[in-house]
């Protein structure tokens, strides 16, 4: 139902950005959590890169704007354990997700599920021997948060090497600048700005509306899970009522000393500055989302590694989105719906808003891109429009003509096709026998990937054309040309790398309770 997600699948049909939306709660989770793992971070770190790179480009700014939040927040927090004190005997085992990690990863969640666990703490608790001593569930240091980060990023960005090492280092073959012509930078995307160009006006204008729309359901879920009273008290009342029962059937049935104090199970330390470090974590984000929505951020965009390329700054909503369904969720756990309750709620909302839905964003199809037009494209051979910035450096796509043959020759390596004919795959191997030397020229782009070979010998010399076809000098006399697309060694490279980075994870995920 987010207008946002709406937005991207029918207006924009960009479903790579579409998917990669599903994995942006995983990243917030991973570095909002009580205890920042290397393999939380690592994950979705992957998953995003290998999804879609604007995506992975925002989301790890965020990321390292929510470490940064919660370094400075865990700095702040006194030397004692934020977690829950816990009988010795009732800790977790190595490896296993604390009692304290499981409640204060969840602020939000129903008293019901907050009371099960603390209920589960008391009846522990009072079989624990008399000697045992109450420890407070480990806390994570601000060295070991930011170690764990970096780390975790570190190796996500290994995990995708196989695709993310080639596709950076391939940029330097083609015209990646053209990415972000006019209409497709930054300053040309700020909110509700007007270029002159109706279209891309209109999509813009929608852009921003929903924007403002998301920005203000944030804020004021932020502010009312902020403002929401008494809830320290209201906490411990619910804990205190929930717990009387067990506690006079343990006290029937074990000596007082065997037990764990009251206090140790029913006022949680630091409840209270963690929900609200949890809120300004949430608030900062939206803060600075909204800042880079707006032109007083244009050097930041124009100056941060990579952001440039994100085109339209209004990408940035599909962190806000996750943002805002967190902050909602924290606001309105004091309904305390019912599961039933709930999930009839979400269905019936779900279904009302459907059909408002799809009248607003979508869109009837264009005739050349209807199924059947685009299967009559690929059996043409003709294939479909270059796309700029995936042009090799020194070819001009208005020079490209999509009626050429599969290859022809000439004396001339920048000739045109003698003739226009319905193009075809070019034969490999490719048997030529030419009187004189000429120019083999292909129907292919030239990218450095291709291996190319005249009886066994491989061809090292190209000339160049004004469309970036390939162009081959080939002697008189016959020849076997054998064309293939070849594993270049930064892929090689980017394979190696995230297998090691794969065994690492593996590794690391056996030994979790160290990390």
């Amino acid at each position: 139902m987010n207008p946002y997600m709406l937005f991207t699948a029918y207006e924009r049909t960009a479903y790579a950005e579409l998917l990669a939306a599903a994995f942006i709660p995983l990243l917030l989770h991973a570095i909002l959590r009580q205890r920042v793992t290397i393999p939380h971070i690592a994950i979705p770190v992957a998953l995003l890169w290998l999804t879609n790179a604007p995506a992975a480009v925002m989301s790890c700014y965020a990321l390292a704007l929510l470490a940064i939040i919660r370094i400075v927040s865990r700095q702040l927090l006194p030397t004692q354990s934020s977690g829950l004190a816990l009988p010795t005997s009732s800790l977790p085992t190595p490896g296993a997700p604390s009692l304290a990690s499981e409640i204060w990863t969840t602020p939000g969640a129903p008293s019901s599920t907050r009371l099960l666990r603390l209920r589960w703490a008391s009846r522990e608790g009072a079989t624990a021997p008399a000697h045992a001593n109450p420890t407070a569930a480990p806390s994570q240091t601000p060295v070991r948060l930011a170690l764990n980060a970096i780390a975790g990023t570190t190796l996500g960005l290994a995990l995708a090497a196989f695709y993310l090492l080639p596709a950076a280092y391939e940029r330097r073959y083609i015209q990646i600048a053209m990415a972000i012509i006019p209409n497709m930078r930054i300053q040309d995307n700020f909110l509700f700005h007007h270029t002159g160009d109706a279209l891309h006006d209109q999509v813009l204008h929608t852009a921003s509306l929903i924007a403002i729309l998301l920005l203000a359901l944030t804020l004021a879920a932020i502010v009312t899970s902020y403002l929401r009273p008494n809830s320290a008290s209201n906490f411990s009342k619910e804990t205190k009522d929930g717990l009387s029962k067990e506690q006079k059937s343990a006290e029937q049935k074990k000596d007082a000393s065997s037990r764990p104090e009251r206090s140790e199970v029913e006022r949680p330390p630091h409840f209270i500055h963690i929900r609200k470090t949890l809120l300004a974590s949430l608030a900062i984000l939206t803060a600075a989302i909204a800042l880079l929505l707006t032109p007083l951020t244009t050097i930041l965009w124009n100056h941060a590694p990579e952001l440039a390329f994100l085109q339209f700054p209004w990408r940035l909503l599909a962190i806000l989105a996750a943002a805002m369904s967190l902050a909602v969720a924290l606001a309105i756990t004091r309904l305390n719906l019912k599961p039933t309750a709930s999930t009839a709620l979400t269905i019936a909302l779900a279904a009302a808003l459907t059909y408002p839905a799809y009248a607003l964003f979508h869109q009837p199809c264009d005739e050349e891109d209807t199924p059947t037009a685009r299967e009559a494209l690929f059996h043409s051979n003709h294939g479909t429009d270059p796309t700029d910035e995936y042009t090799p450096t020194t070819a001009d796509n208005d020079s490209l003509a999509q009626s050429d043959p599969a290859y022809w020759l000439s004396a001339d390596p920048n000739a045109k096709a003698p003739t226009q004919t319905q193009p075809a795959p070019a034969p490999t191997p490719l048997t030529l026998n030419p009187p004189i030397p000429e120019d083999l020229i292909l129907n292919l782009r030239d990218y450095p990937a291709w291996r190319i070979t005249d009886n066994g010998s491989l061809i090292t010399t190209r000339d160049q054309r004004d469309d970036g076809l390939i162009a081959i000098p080939i002697p008189a006399g016959p020849s076997l040309i054998a064309i293939t697309y070849a594993r270049t060694a930064d892929q090689t490279l980017g394979n190696i790398i995230s297998f090691l980075a794969l065994a690492t994870l593996l590794i690391t995920l056996r030994r979790r309770d160290k990390v």
